[in-house]
């Protein structure tokens, strides 16, 4: 098989999805540290098993690839950068195995949970909401509940909310924020009650 410019786009386009959920397992492993907060460290755990089968794809992709031999060097380079996010995947789950194990976190640190206000919450979107359909910058959760989203949960994909994601029934939307905001936040992903407005 000879190796087309739509092959090398689906190699390139999944060791950047691999990069990006690499990056995004760091963020939440500290984030559940930090906040100590089993459902990241949760979501974590369950992104390390996802990478495992993202990074065998990949990998398998490339020898697939049909190359040439004087080729062979620079596709190894791609390989080795695939290992690299899966590296960093396993570096993410060991600090998200402090949490899940419920080891006692470092004086300082402890001090650093005890002070901060923030929780974290896990809420699926419900067909009523008024969030479905709206992009994360239309739908100003923020500024409405004092929570913002880290993480969309979609289907078996973990997405990085952008202002232009849409969010759809279905997605587990987990935020972090403020611990009074989060009722609001949960009511306003489950349809109970209309957002609320500047007349209102």
């Amino acid at each position: 098989m000879a190796l087309t410019e739509k092959h090398f786009k689906k190699i390139v386009d999944k060791l950047v999805f691999l990069k990006d959920t690499s990056e995004l397992m760091i963020d939440l492993a500290y984030s559940s540290l930090l906040l100590n907060s089993r459902a990241l460290a949760e979501e974590v755990e369950a992104l390390e098993k996802h990478m495992d089968d993202l990074h065998t794809d990949f990998e398998l992709q490339v020898l697939s690839s049909g190359f040439k031999p004087e080729e062979s060097k620079d596709f190894l380079g791609l390989i080795r950068l695939g290992v690299v996010t899966e590296e960093i995947a396993d570096a993410a789950m060991e600090i998200a195995d402090v949490v899940l194990r419920g080891l006692e976190p470092h004086p300082i640190l402890r001090l650093v949970i005890e002070e901060a206000e923030e929780t974290v919450t896990r809420v699926t979107v419900s067909a009523t909401s008024t969030l479905v359909g709206k992009k994360i910058r239309e739908a100003q959760i923020q500024e409405e509940t004092g929570m913002w989203v880290l993480v969309i949960r979609r289907g078996k994909y973990w997405l990085r909310p952008r202002p232009d994601t849409v969010i759809k029934v279905g997605d587990i939307l987990i935020a972090a924020g403020y611990a009074e905001g989060e009722a609001d936040f949960e009511a306003l992903a489950s349809g109970v009650r209309e957002p609320v407005t500047e007349d209102s």
